[in-house]
């Protein structure tokens, strides 16, 4: 069996060859990006760089975990500090009593689950590392409800083919958002973590629960979740790309690490 640096190298390998190109390709000039051609290459090179991290990488593997020893003294905060909904601001007011998860789309049974009630579930704990698209890393403890356990309870349909995630955040007009394929979803260390380093989930971190996706990099681990959405098409959310960042052009959907 590999050891942790072995799949740590083969992750930063994929990593680099994914970011590295879509450095090169982004830094051109607008010309290009205003291209219809152009941005269908692009969706080409993204399909691509999904064939081949998947064609290399077992789908069930696991992101290398760490001994507590490992974790990071200052982790650092990146993005929303904090969702800025009504709705949120009121429940982080008093303490997340009344807050519920909605778990809804194309599913038999709509659900609507405490914090209290997530936290009652079976959970899992993972050490593991949050590889920022920025460069950076941190190692944290993360602590939560296996997504899987939340779409078989829901009762997820056999036409669902993504995972979205709504949250209480936003930039500008538009709210934040991400969705990952049932693949990612499925996977045993895919949690929606609602306690970091022995202690409940900050809100600087996401708190109430946030996404960890540990195969992705950390655009795709949305914070402030407060809405999960089965579906079989992207294109109706918002920009149509499956996340925020996607919208806007700066992020692949498929971030693979």
């Amino acid at each position: 069996m590999k050891n942790n640096r072995d799949i740590i190298g083969r992750r930063a390998l994929l990593r680099g060859a994914t970011l590295g190109g879509s450095a090169l390709i982004l830094s051109g000039c607008d010309a290009l990006n205003e291209s219809d051609m152009f941005r269908s290459a692009l969706r080409t090179a993204e399909t691509l760089n999904q064939t081949v991290h998947r064609s290399l990488m077992d789908r069930a593997a696991l992101a290398p975990e760490f001994p507590a020893s490992d974790i990071s003294p200052v982790f650092k905060t990146n993005g929303s500090l904090t969702g800025t909904s009504a709705e949120y601001l009121a429940h982080v007011d008093d303490k997340f009593a009344d807050w519920t998860l909605r778990i809804d789309g194309m599913v038999a049974k709509p659900m609507d689950v405490s914090l209290e009630t997530l936290r009652a579930m079976p959970s899992r704990t993972q050490i593991t590392r949050h590889d920022c698209v920025e460069g950076w890393s941190a190692i944290a403890k993360w602590q939560g409800t296996p997504l899987r356990l939340l779409l078989q309870q829901a009762g997820l349909s056999a036409r669902a083919k993504y995972i979205v995630f709504h949250c209480a955040d936003s930039y500008g007009a538009q709210p934040y958002y991400e969705s990952i394929d049932l693949i990612d979803a499925f996977h045993p260390q895919t949690i929606l973590a609602w306690g970091m380093n022995g202690e409940m989930l900050p809100v600087k971190y996401g708190a109430p629960v946030r996404l960890r996706v540990e195969r992705q990099l950390g655009y795709k681990h949305a914070k402030y979740v407060m809405r999960i959405e089965a579906t079989d098409d992207l294109t109706k959310f918002h920009g149509g790309k499956g996340g925020y960042w996607e919208d806007v052009g700066d992020y692949e959907w498929y971030a693979g690490i």
